[in-house]
């Protein structure tokens, strides 16, 4: 493996994670623990007591969030969530916003990203988004084998 590509590599990824840019494998590993990462049919169903749409399952707070540093999102909650561009834009919105260095004190990791997506922007603190983690982290140790 050639050295320069590997510290080039690794500090794109430090440069995305510090600007809450979700890397392509977290990002994919969260679909697919939302969804298996396919569009669902019907949309949106119900999920404690508010409805979740799409294949990363956003819901309507989550989205409005999310608009504050991803722009218009397709101006409808429901449009943006079911593609997949959309609902991708949504989630680095939603991590640009609070997945920072000031709120976190440390660069966000992947871990950081998911437990903000799963319990809001306080998450990655909450003990009740540990066994989410682990779902996530399951897919992407099996996507590095």
């Amino acid at each position: 493996m050639n050295p320069q590509i590997t510290r080039s590599g690794l500090l794109l990824l430090i440069v995305m994670a510090a600007s809450g840019q979700v890397p392509s494998d977290c990002l994919k590993c969260i679909c697919f623990v939302e969804s298996t990462c396919t569009i669902p049919s019907p949309l949106c169903h119900m999920d404690v007591g508010s409805l979740s749409c799409g294949p990363y399952q956003i819901k309507l707070g989550y989205w409005q969030d999310a608009r504050l540093k991803g722009g218009s999102l397709d101006g409808d909650w429901q449009k943006c969530s079911a593609t997949f561009d959309c609902s991708e834009r949504a989630v680095q919105g939603y991590m640009a916003r609070y997945a920072t260095y000031a709120r976190l004190e440390h660069n966000p990791t992947c871990e950081d990203f998911a437990r903000i997506h799963n319990g809001g922007p306080n998450g990655f603190k909450n003990p009740a988004t540990e066994k989410y983690w682990l779902r996530v982290k399951k897919c992407l140790d099996m996507s590095n084998n």
